[in-house]
């Protein structure tokens, strides 16, 4: 753990310091890192951790470690509420949009585990197959109604997964997702014993279905939340507990800070190569996730096999 958090540490400082902005000799520079570099860091901190541990507890509710918010169609269901708020009512504050962003993930996420429980699926590997063609018709559907509006060019913004916007003024409502981190660290134990499933949960005294809706209201709030400020991390949540869970087992309490710190190395590595790749350019944090999970994902189906 002590080597995790030195690593960690250390690509944080690295995050701070690359950039093509020149923050040691120029006149504003100290302005422009507070300005741009520490909004940034934090937000690849914050998002890292968040999206990572609900990816654990989505995998722990579901009994299927190929789960997570971007193969159950979390994300674009988030999408969806955020553009009809900016359809319906383009001046609102970001709280209302974030609030829509929320419902419209939890109610996603919802119609997703009422789909499972009514169908019996035989293959592990169905299920995320099953989330993706869900989240492709909801993405299809915001897709449609964002041509209808001229919106598209603004949904493909918010699906882009960049930390290049994020700056003072624009990151502060990542702060919430601290709390969906605690209270995931507070409700572990609770989450695990769902994840052996309902009739082990209901003999222990545990409410089987208050459990399921606390995990899928967090994992709705991180969601929505990391979506209206950051955009699409696709695979994080799948990556980062199966890599976790290789070499730790399946014991969600004392994988959580391992999960966060791997998650948070995660985001900023990508991060830190698409700032330098084609500097002075930059390259989505999406794309490069996208990359790396989708190998992961095709390693895990081999290996289950």
């Amino acid at each position: 753990m002590v080597v995790g958090l030195l690593v960690t540490a250390g690509l944080i400082v690295t995050s701070l310091l690359v950039g093509e902005y020149d923050i040691f000799g120029a006149e504003d520079g100290a302005q422009m890192f507070a300005i741009t570099r520490i909004p940034r860091t934090v937000a690849l901190v914050l998002s890292g951790a968040a999206m990572a541990m609900c990816g654990l507890v989505m995998q722990m509710i579901t009994q299927n470690r190929f789960v997570e918010p971007t193969t159950t169609g979390t994300t674009e269901w988030a999408g969806l509420g955020l553009l009809a708020v900016m359809i319906l009512a383009p001046d609102s504050p970001l709280i209302v949009k974030m609030t829509a962003a929320v419902v419209s993930a939890f109610i996603g996420t919802m119609i997703f585990f009422a789909f499972l429980q009514r169908v019996t699926l035989r293959s592990s590997v169905i299920v995320p197959i099953v989330g993706i063609m869900l989240g492709g018709v909801v993405g299809a559907v915001s897709t449609f109604f964002a041509l209808q509006t001229n919106m598209l060019q603004s949904l493909g913004i918010w699906f882009a997964g960049s930390f290049t916007g994020v700056i003072q003024g624009q990151w502060e409502p990542l702060l919430v997702v601290v709390v969906v981190v605690v209270a995931v660290f507070i409700a572990a134990d609770r989450f695990t014993a769902a994840g052996l499933g309902e009739e082990f949960a209901t003999n222990i005294g545990l409410n089987y279905r208050m459990v399921v809706l606390l995990g899928t209201g967090l994992i709705a709030i991180a969601t929505g939340i990391v979506t209206v400020v950051v955009g699409n991390l696709p695979f994080l949540g799948l990556i980062v507990p199966n890599i976790v869970s290789m070499f730790r087992g399946d014991d969600l309490r004392s994988n959580l800070p391992w999960v966060a710190l791997v998650g948070i190395c995660t985001v900023t590595v990508c991060d830190l190569i698409g700032r330098t790749i084609v500097s002075p350019f930059e390259v989505p944090v999406s794309l490069l996730l996208s990359v790396v999970g989708a190998i992961v994902f095709i390693a895990l189906i081999v290996r289950r096999r």
